[in-house]
């Protein structure tokens, strides 16, 4: 009895301390809303010493602070909220009514994560625009994203991509030389896959999950082609992102939670705007709506 009341003592004072953890860090930061996804103390574990604490506190003011000086200096309306913590288990991911094939045991495809925090994947495609600035401003603004690649249009800087590595950006596949799939016969398409599965793995050190079939075009071909090199997943997009618009999949043009929002790897010779004014037009946009973007790999 007596060590249980012990234990009991301690996961109360472990539970009061991140509570005073959360309040104080809403108080820090203006009575914003407290950072998500805090890890506790586990059972019977000590709370956190004062010190310990007060550089945690800290920490979260200068991240906050930094945020609002870079959103400030790119332009958007608000600084992006901050994604909660990446959960324990990841969801059960399905292939979308309507998107099946005949096939068994194929990687699912999918448009939406199942989840129920105010969260969004950014999925950028292609790779043709290398625009230095894109890496600076999601680095700064401490975006996460995922990029889907095409070795025919990445092939001249390959560096670029490691540099958006280093920063956390996690490189997929989306085929050698972006091609219709569904009009080529297996072999071919199983070359365009893999073939994009062994580059990737010898550029950046890495063999991709996740692969993206171009235009969102695919057959059963498509999925068993990725299947056996490896792909576990077929990431789809429910909108997509440009400059100057939005365009959604879903009746109600709107976002849900779980949503993968696709853009792509473009300039001003190929839309009305940068990457940056891009990335602002979407932020603004997420952000308005209540959502954080999360790393779409922590949930697949």
């Amino acid at each position: 009895m007596a060590n249980g009341a012990r234990r009991s003592r301690r996961t109360l004072g472990a539970a009061l301390a991140v509570a005073a953890l959360a309040s104080a860090a809403a108080a820090c930061s203006g009575g914003a809303e407290p950072p998500r996804g805090a890890p506790a103390p586990a059972a019977g574990q000590q709370a956190p010493a004062a010190g310990a604490l007060n550089a945690y506190l800290e920490k979260v003011r200068a991240q906050r602070a930094a945020r609002v000086v870079a959103a400030k200096k790119w332009g958007l309306a608000k600084p992006p909220l901050e994604a909660p913590a990446p959960p324990v288990t990841k969801p059960k991911i399905t292939t979308r009514k309507g998107f099946e094939t005949d096939g068994e045991g194929l990687p699912p495809v999918f448009t939406t994560v199942p989840t129920k925090e105010k969260v969004v994947f950014l999925t950028i495609d292609d790779g043709s625009d290398k625009d230095p600035e894109l890496l600076r401003m999601m680095k700064e603004l401490r975006i996460p994203y995922s990029a889907f690649l095409s070795d025919y249009v990445v092939n001249d800087d390959y560096g670029y991509f490691a540099g958006m590595q280093k920063n956390g950006v996690t490189l997929n596949n989306h085929t050698l030389n972006h091609r219709y799939l569904p009009a080529l016969s297996y072999g071919t398409q199983k070359r365009e896959i893999c073939g994009m599965q062994d580059i990737i793995q010898k550029q950046f050190g890495k063999r991709p999950s996740l692969f993206r079939p171009p235009y969102g075009n695919y057959n059963e071909d498509t999925l068993r082609a990725a299947r056996s090199c490896g792909v576990k997943a077929v990431p789809l997009w429910a909108a997509e992102a440009f400059p100057d618009h939005m365009e959604w999949r879903e009746w109600d043009q709107d976002l849900h939670p779980g949503d993968i929002v696709l853009t792509h790897f473009r300039g001003k010779e190929d839309w009305k705007g940068t990457m940056p004014d891009m990335i602002r037009r979407v932020m603004n946009v997420i952000t308005s709506k209540g959502y954080a973007v999360a790393k779409l790999e922590d949930y697949v």
